[in-house]
C-alpha cells in the first residue's frame, strides 16, 4: 500500500451539500421545521399510545418503540443545521465515532423491532386463538430488550474495530454525517478485517430481520387469501398495511446504503438516499401509521374531542361565575 501522510486525523470535515451553498438559509429553515415536526408528531403518537386504553396492545407497544427511536434524527440533523448556519463543518474524531455508533445502533434497533412487529401481526392473524397466550407482556418486553441489545452490541463491535484504524491524509467526508463507508475511505492502513466484520454484521442484522418479516407476511397473505368473509379479509389487511409500507421504505433504503462492501467511491446518489432515509421517511412514518390505521385515527379523534371539550368547559366557567 502506498504510504500516505502519516499525520493522524483528529478532526473530520463534513462536506455536506456544497452545491446548495446559496440556499443554506432556505434549507436551514426547511430542515429545522422538519426536525421539529418529526419530534412533535412522534411524541404525540407515543403519548397517545401510553394514555389510550384501546391501544394497550402488543402491536402499539412495538409501534411506540420505533417512533421513539426515530428521534435518532437528533444524531444527524442538529449537526447538519450547525453546518448550514455557522458554516463550521468540522467534527472531532470522538464526535464522529459517537455519531456512527448512535446512528447505526438506532437503525439496527429499528430493523429488529420491525421484524418483531411483523411477527406480532402473524400471531394476531394466523394464530388468533393463541395470540393472548403467545404475545404476553413479558414476551413483548423480551423482544424489545433483544432489539436494543442486538443493535447496541453490533454497533459497538463495528465501532470498536473502526476506531482502532489509522486515519491519515484526507480528512474530508463527502456527506452530511459520518457514514461508515466514507469514513473507511480515509483509512491508510490495512482494513480488510474491518471491512469484512462491518459487511458481515450489516448483512446479519439486516437480512435476519428481513427474512423473519418476509416469512411472516408470506404466511399472513396466505391466511388472508383463505378468509371467506370479505369484511374480515379487509380488516385483516388494513391492520398490516401501514406497517408493511414502513417496512418497504426502511429496508429498500437501508439495503441500498449498507448491504454492500464498505469501501466505495463517494457519490451523490448515496448521499441523496441517505437524506431521504434520514429526514423524509421519519417525517412520513407517523403519518403512515395514523392515516392508515383506523384504531389510531379513532384514538386521535377521541383525544382531540376531549381536549376541545375540556377547553370549552374551562372557558365557560368564568362566564358562569360572572353571571352568578
Amino acid at each position: 500500500m502506498e504510504k500516505k501522510n502519516s499525520t493522524q486525523v483528529h478532526v473530520f470535515l463534513l462536506l455536506g451539500f456544497p452545491d446548495l451553498a446559496d440556499l443554506h438559509v432556505l434549507f436551514s429553515i426547511v430542515f429545522l421545521l422538519t426536525y421539529i415536526l418529526t419530534v412533535l408528531e412522534n411524541m404525540v403518537i407515543i403519548s397517545l399510545i401510553k394514555t389510550n386504553c384501546e391501544l394497550y396492545k402488543p402491536m402499539y407497544y412495538f409501534l411506540g418503540q420505533p417512533l421513539f427511536i426515530e428521534v435518532y434524527i437528533s444524531v444527524t440533523i442538529p449537526k447538519l443545521l450547525a453546518n448550514f448556519i455557522t458554516e463550521d463543518r468540522s467534527i472531532s474524531f470522538v464526535g464522529c465515532m459517537t455519531q456512527l455508533f448512535l446512528f447505526s445502533s438506532f437503525m439496527f434497533n429499528e430493523c429488529v423491532l420491525l421484524s418483531a412487529m411483523a411477527y406480532d401481526r402473524y400471531v394476531a392473524i394466523c394464530q388468533s386463538l393463541r395470540c393472548p397466550a403467545v404475545m404476553t407482556y413479558q414476551m413483548c418486553i423480551c423482544l424489545v430488550v433483544v432489539s436494543w441489545f442486538s443493535g447496541f452490541t453490533v454497533s459497538l463491535i463495528k465501532i470498536s474495530i473502526i476506531s482502532q484504524l489509522k486515519f491519515c491524509g484526507s480528512h474530508v467526508i463527502n456527506h452530511f454525517f459520518c457514514d461508515i463507508s466514507l469514513v473507511l475511505n480515509l483509512v491508510c492502513t490495512d482494513m480488510s478485517l474491518a471491512e469484512m466484520v462491518d459487511f458481515v454484521l450489516a448483512l446479519f442484522i439486516l437480512l435476519v430481520p428481513l427474512f423473519i418479516t418476509s416469512v411472516s407476511y408470506l404466511l399472513i397473505i396466505m391466511t388472508i387469501l383463505h378468509i371467506p368473509n370479505t369484511h374480515t379479509k379487509k380488516k385483516s389487511s388494513s391492520t398490516c398495511s401501514s406497517h408493511l409500507t414502513v417496512v418497504n421504505i426502511f429496508f429498500s433504503a437501508t439495503l441500498f446504503m449498507y448491504a454492500q462492501p464498505k469501501k466505495i467511491d463517494p457519490f451523490d446518489l448515496k448521499k441523496l438516499v441517505s437524506a431521504v432515509y434520514t429526514i423524509v421517511t421519519h417525517i412520513l412514518n407517523p403519518f403512515i401509521h395514523c392515516l392508515r390505521n383506523q384504531e389510531v385515527k379513532r384514538a386521535l379523534k377521541k383525544a382531540l374531542y376531549e381536549k376541545i371539550g375540556i377547553s370549552k368547559v374551562s372557558r365557560s366557567i368564568p362566564s358562569l361565575q360572572m353571571q352568578g
